[in-house]
Parts: C-alpha cells; structure tokens; sequence
C-alpha cells in the first residue's frame, strides 16, 4: 500500500463511493482524485462535489459527459438492436466503458498511481471497468475495496457512513438500507432490498421516471422520429442533438408508463440476479429502430443482423466493448445502417408502444405494386413461384421418398 499515493476514484456521491473515498484515506493514506461523470443523473452531480470537498479531495473532475454517452456508445450499441437475454437494454453497461476509458485519462494526467471503483466482487460491474481499463492500458493498477474490505452488507456500510457523517441519499422511511440505484441517460436500475425476493412484487414508490401504467393518460399520444444512417436525428419534425433525442424521449415515454422492466438476468460471473429497470426512451428507440430497418434493410442483412444481435449483447454485458470482435462487429452493423432513412410514427398507449406508421422517400424497399393484393399490372408473375417452391422441395422430396422405401 506504500506504493499508492494518488488514487482515481469513480465517484457518484452515493453511498458505496462515498464511503470507498474515506477508506481509501484512511487504508491507503493516500490522495484521492474524484471523477464523476455527469451521463444524465442530474440533482445528483452537484451533491456529489460538495461532499468530495467535505471529505478533503482537491482534485475534483465532474464532466458533462452526456452527448458523448448518447452519440457514441447508446447510439451505437441501438444501431445494432442490442437486448441482452431477450429484456434488458444495457443501461448500466454501456455507460462503464466511458467512465473507464477517462478513470485511466485522468490517472495519466494527474500522476496517479491507481484507479478505483465501487463495483462489488459479486457484481457485474468490476468486470466492466477493469476489463475496460486494462484494454486501454494494460499497465493500469486497479483497486476494487469491495473485494478487500470487511463491509459486506449494505446494513455495515449504513453504520460506516453514520460513523463517519457520511449523508445517505434515498433513504427510505423508517430506516433500513436504500436500493442500489444507478442512473443515467438511458435509464435507472435497482437492486436489493424487497427485490432480492424474486417472488415480491416491486413497490410502487420505488419508480422514479416513468408512471405506473394504469395511471397513464386514457388518450394516446403520437411521435414522429426522423432517422438518418440509423440514429435519432429529430422528433416531431424538430432536429436534436442525441442526448436531446433521449431526454425528450424519456420525458414521453416516463409520462405514458413505457419502459419498465422487472428481470432476472445471468450475470457474467455466474449468478442469478434481480433488477427493475426503467429504459422509456430506450424502449421508443428500440421498437422505432426496428421498424425503420423493417422497411430499408435487404432481408438478409436483417436477418443476419439479427443472428449476431445476441453476440453484440453479450459483449456489452460482460464489459467487451473495447475488444476487437465488437469493434469489428460494429463496423458491420455501421455499415448496414447506411441506407436506415426515413420517418417512423409511433403510437405511445398505457405502457405500450405500437408502429403505425413508417416511410423512406430514399431508402425503402417496399414495392407496392409488386406487394399488392389488388391487379399488379404484371409487376409480379405468381407462375415463378412453382419453380421456386418445387426447387426448394426436392431435397424434402427425396428425403421422403427414402422414408418410403
């Protein structure tokens, strides 16, 4: 520990970093250096400087980081269609390997010897950023408390902070640990408390973003979004820059209850977890994506976009972002979004989200005269597909012929 005099510490100004930053004080006899990345948490930026200063650090960086979140990470990673295990968009993971790559900038540019972070030893998080962070220095020294220290439960880390004089924000009525929440642009997670229980019924004050569904408005409201090369480009005719496109999205979507998710999901480190999630901007994206591509992808780029779709997933999930199969895989699916123009209209009802609508002047690969059921004028010879089906047949034919004996 000698060796550690300046550390970079990841920080949130919650309750695990808040309490790391005093430890590695107090453990290391060190200096720390707080990082915040502003990626759409808002109130909490602010709070997070002010109890940095409390807590004697110097060297403070809190970044507005949330147009480069949008434009190059959650825009990408939405260009590939990304669901990780057919439910979750990837809100928490996209988001670790930008704090990650300026973890080990700001380490370089302040002479430290380290970086830190708060993830635990059972989460999937300390996957995220190391790997990350060894990936773009793989001389980096990393420091991960959780799998160090003795505080193994949130209860312990409540009684460290009131030690301490550690303020906890989102403490719930009548005592008792907090969720673990993280929050970005994209969406906020959370985990423990009730929802350890994968029986128990989430409780309706723990959402923060969106209503509960029934309590939406009994009238449905309709969006318009631009897309051009397969991202976001405007919505109801009014251009935006990408974190505008996510933020007016999760403020529609919030307001008609889209967006909620209640998973248990495989962690990379081999156990079962249970999380609630709240992606309502994402959840618009997703389903508005698909249907552009519906229209304007060749059926087998789809089809193989498709294929591949679950291999990204993983990658972002597990903390590969900086790895050479995504970066090529996404130079792929960069490549097929080229001709991903055009307008989609959505209907947003009740917690739902419905295409109705969708539309190419550039791009479209729909062809009404040959799709139509009414005269084609010659368009489309139906006698072609006699061939094609008894082409496609003849291995099935000789299959059975052989069953036949």
């Amino acid at each position: 520990m000698a060796d550690v005099n300046k550390v970079v510490l990841a920080y949130s100004g919650g309750l695990d970093t808040s309490i790391i930053l005093k430890w590695l004080q107090e453990t290391y006899g060190c200096e720390v250096v707080t990082f915040t990345a502003d990626i759409g948490q808002g109130e909490e930026v602010e709070p997070a400087r002010a109890k940095a200063e409390a807590l004697g650090v110097k060297e403070i960086y809190i970044e507005d980081l949330r147009e480069t979140f949008v434009r190059d990470y959650v825009f990408p990673m939405f260009r590939a269609n990304a669901l990780y295990e057919g439910e979750y968009l990837l809100g928490t993971s996209i988001a670790r390997p930008l704090i990650a790559r300026r973890l080990v900038e700001i380490a370089a540019e302040t002479g430290a010897d380290a970086i830190a972070h708060g993830a635990t030893g059972k989460g999937n998080d300390q996957v995220r950023f190391e790997l990350g962070a060894y990936a773009l220095d793989p001389d980096i020294r990393i420091i991960a408390p959780w799998r160090e220290w003795d505080l193994t439960s949130r209860e312990k880390l409540m009684a460290y902070a009131e030690r301490h004089g550690i303020p906890v924000d989102f403490k719930k009525k009548g005592g008792g640990s907090p969720y673990s929440m993280d929050a970005n642009l994209l969406h906020i997670s959370y985990e423990g408390g009730v929802l350890e229980d994968p029986w128990a019924e989430p409780e309706p004050d723990m959402w923060r973003w969106t209503v509960a569904p029934e309590d939406a408005p009994d009238a449905p409201q309709y969006l318009e979004l631009e897309f051009a090369r397969g991202d976001i480009v405007a919505v109801d005719g009014e251009r935006l820059d990408p974190a505008a496109v996510l933020a007016r999205l999760n403020e529609v979507g919030g307001a008609h209850g889209i967006g909620r998710a209640d998973i248990v999901e495989n962690r990379y480190v081999g156990m079962k977890s249970r999380g609630c999630y709240e992606t309502p901007g994402g959840t618009i994206m997703l389903k508005a994506h698909r249907a552009m591509e519906s229209l304007t992808l060749d059926r087998e780029v789809a089809h193989l976009k498709d294929e591949l779709m679950p291999r990204y997933a993983s990658l972002v999930y597990n903390g590969y972002w900086w790895s050479p199969e995504r970066r090529m895989l996404q130079e792929m699916i960069d490549a097929s979004q080229e001709t991903v123009n055009g307008t989609v209209r959505l209907k947003l009802y009740k917690g739902g989200v419905s295409v109705v609508g969708r539309r190419s002047a550039t791009d479209s690969l729909f062809d009404e005269s040959i799709a139509t059921f009414e005269d084609d004028q010659g368009a489309y010879d139906q006698r072609d597909a006699e061939g094609f089906i008894r082409l496609n047949a003849l291995r099935l034919r000789l299959l059975a012929r052989r069953r036949k004996g």
